[in-house]
Formats: C-alpha cells, structure tokens, sequence
C-alpha cells in the first residue's frame, strides 16, 4: 500500500536510470477507469514538464518512481479538464462520509499497486480522513517513511472506500466527470443533510440541494436555520425554487417565503401553482406567533357519521400523505367540527364502527389568532398530539401537530 503524500514529490527515473523530474501531480480520468492514475505529472526545473502515461510505469516505492521507458519517449503536459488531479481536486477537500453523516476532511489518499503486462497500475483504494493521514503528511519528509508507518500504525485508521466517495464541488461540470451519484445522499434523512449543508460553504451548500430531488430538497431546506433558508433559496432558479416550495407542507412553505423579501416572496407565489399558491397566500394572513400562523392547512376531515371502513376507501382513493394521517378531523351536516380521532385508534375498529364511536374526549380546538403559547399550554394540559384549528364558525381550517410545537419551541430556545 503506498499512500499519495509518499509519491508526491518523489523522484522519477527512466529505464536507463537517469533522473526525468519530480513527481508534481497524479491525475485520475474518471470517464475512463475511475480509480486508476492515469497519468503522472513530472516537473523538471526550467524545462516544460512531462506526462508518464499509467502504462509507462516500471514500480513505484516511497519516494521513487520507475518508468518503463526513456524521457523522449514521454508525453509533453497539456491540461486537460476531464482529468481529476490528486493533489488540487482531493487533498484537503471536504467530502461527505455518508455513514458518519458528517463533513470531514481529506488528509491523505490509500494507492494500490497491480502488476499488469510487465507495467505497474496505480489504484486509488480508499481517502484517508483520519489522524493517521495527517500525522503522515505532518511528518512526510522530515523523518524517514519507516518511522513514518511505525507511527501511523499505532493510530487508529479512518478511512472511506473511494467508490463511496461524494466530492462536494460547486461546478456541475465536476460533478459530471466524477461520475457522482446523489443516491447516497438521497437515502440520508433530511436532518443529517441539513446538519451536513450547515458545515459548507455557501457554494457547496447550493451544490448539495441542486443535487437533491424537489422532495428532497424540500424536506432538507425545512431542516435548515431560517437564515441559512433564505440563502439557499434566493440562490435558486425562480422556477425550481417554485418547484421545490410546492412540495412543502403549506405551514412550512408559509415560514419561509414570510422570511424572504416581500418582492422575491410574490415572485415565487406567481410561479407556483395556482392552488398550492393560494393555500400558502392563506397562511400568510396570519402571524408567526399565532395558531394560524403555526397550522398546516393539508387536514383529512370526513363526516362524524362515517364508518371506519368508508374513510379508509376515502383515504385510499384520494392517496393520502401518510404525513397527514395522524389524526383525522369529523365534521357534521354543517361543516362543524364534531371531533377528531386518532388514525392509531382506527388500527383495532371494526369496518362498520362509526367513526364518532372512536372520537377523542374532549373535543380541543384553538382559534387561528390565538397566541403559540396558548398553544403549547393546550398541547401540555390534554397531551395532544394534534390540534384542531376552527374559524369563527367552528369550521376546521387546519391542525398543528406536535412537531410544529416543538419546532416553535426549539425556535424560541
């Protein structure tokens, strides 16, 4: 196992033994074989440096290079975007390590060897982003590399496999030759996303949610600080910033385009869709530390007299969120509210069982303008975990789950 800080700055000798340069850079080409160094970039003084091609290498220690062949028989260097360099686009990068779910740091990078048609091929195995590549950079050149692995060797190692590598890199054109894949990320919960977007610089941040599906990417900007919310959506396309908003409970949407300039705010309400628009414009009417300001408006409500079996056709043919299943609001002959049930209360009914049979007592709703810590002493006195929202006429115009009264209190914290 040779590691890339070992042959960076090692020397380069042709077949006949004679110096060619030092090693300057290793470059991979992803579109070709993406864990193999392709090329090697040699550095002569005053001289334009050359290119040893990956089948023109003879061995490879610490420190040293081998070549097959002799210097006239080497490439002149052209740079060539398509190819991902070690040094530049690797050290000292941040990556994402999807099982820690955390940004981190590379230190170092893990190089196999494999002897192939009388030539060495050198692979890329693994970036190392522990103390133990530090430690080896920390010391590279300034002890021998003996000492060096006796050191390291007494380190605990951190290392993740190159094929589960995401490079975070602003340029979609990067991103394309690497080859990556946001299946990784897309399994991640939106929560460590967001607690990953936190650590990034604001391009890096934008580039994590441009790789994101509109779902996704809804899910994890919801996560965010409010602040950081406003940034990563005025950095978006009007059009996908729409799309993305439209995917968002309307509460939730409501919360962030309240904190975005008025002007960007109606700009994007004119880009969504008509309904979705008009239900979050509603929400709007209402402060921030009020009821109707806290409620998602997406409520299942179906009449008191209902069997349990009609409301599960109900929900199955209209394809329900799960999200909204909670808690399911009954209305009587006048649209009233006549009581709510718990969907975990519907498990153990029967199909013919009334649905008014299986109504929580007593029968809790709140007032859209009443303030959020009316709120939070309801959800504390009847240990709710939902709340019924009613207009002046008793009519159910949205609910407030138990997240939102803690996402408000984690706020007000």
């Amino acid at each position: 196992m040779l590691f890339a800080t070992e042959l960076l700055g090692a020397n380069a000798y042709d077949n006949n033994g004679d110096f060619v340069g030092r090693v300057k850079e290793l470059f991979i080409e992803p579109a070709d074989q993406p864990s193999r160094v392709a090329r090697v970039l040699l550095s002569r003084g005053r001289y334009r440096p050359l290119v040893a091609r990956f089948d023109q290498l003879a061995s490879a220690v610490p420190g040293r290079i081998n070549l097959t062949t002799d210097e006239g028989s080497l490439e002149l260097y052209r740079p060539n975007e398509a190819w991902l360099a070690v040094r530049k686009d690797l050290l000292d990068q941040q990556i994402i390590d999807t099982n820690g779910r955390k940004v981190v740091r590379i230190n170092d990078v893990d190089i196999s060897q494999q002897r192939t048609n009388g030539n060495v091929e050198l692979r890329v195995t693994h970036v190392d982003v522990g103390l133990a590549g530090a430690v080896r950079r920390l010391l590279q050149g300034v002890v021998p590399s003996a000492m060096i692995h006796r050191v390291q060797d007494k380190l605990p190692p951190n290392t993740i496999r190159w094929e589960y590598v995401n490079l975070i890199e602003p340029d979609p054109l990067r991103r394309v030759k690497l080859r990556m894949s946001s299946q990784a990320l897309s399994k991640m919960h939106p929560a460590d996303l967001a607690a990953i977007a936190e650590d990034l610089s604001p391009d890096e941040r934008q580039s994590i949610i441009d790789s994101l599906s509109e779902e996704k990417a809804a899910d994890t900007i919801a996560e965010l600080d409010s602040r950081l919310q406003t940034q990563v959506v005025e950095k978006l396309d009007p059009g996908k910033a729409a799309d993305i908003i439209e995917e968002m409970p309307p509460d939730e949407a409501a919360d962030l385009l309240a904190s975005l300039p008025s002007e960007t705010s109606e700009g994007l309400l004119d880009e969504m869709e008509g309904a979705d628009a008009q239900e979050v414009r509603n929400l709007l009417q209402f402060d921030a530390d009020t009821a109707g300001g806290m409620m998602n408006s997406e409520i299942v409500m179906v009449a008191h007299d209902a069997t349990r079996g009609e409301v599960i056709d109900y929900i199955r043919f209209h394809d329900i969120e799960v999200e909204q299943l909670d808690t399911i609001v009954l209305i009587d002959r006048q649209a009233t509210l006549a009581g709510t049930v718990p969907v975990s209360r519907m498990i153990l009914a029967t199909r013919e069982q009334p649905m008014s049979e299986l109504a929580m007592t007593p029968t809790v709703s709140v007032n859209p303008d009443a303030h959020d810590r009316e709120v939070f002493e309801l959800f504390d006195k009847y240990n709710l975990r939902t709340l019924t929202v009613v207009d002046h006429l008793n009519h159910p115009i949205g609910a407030i789950t138990v997240d939102d009264v803690v996402h408000r209190l984690c706020a007000q914290a």
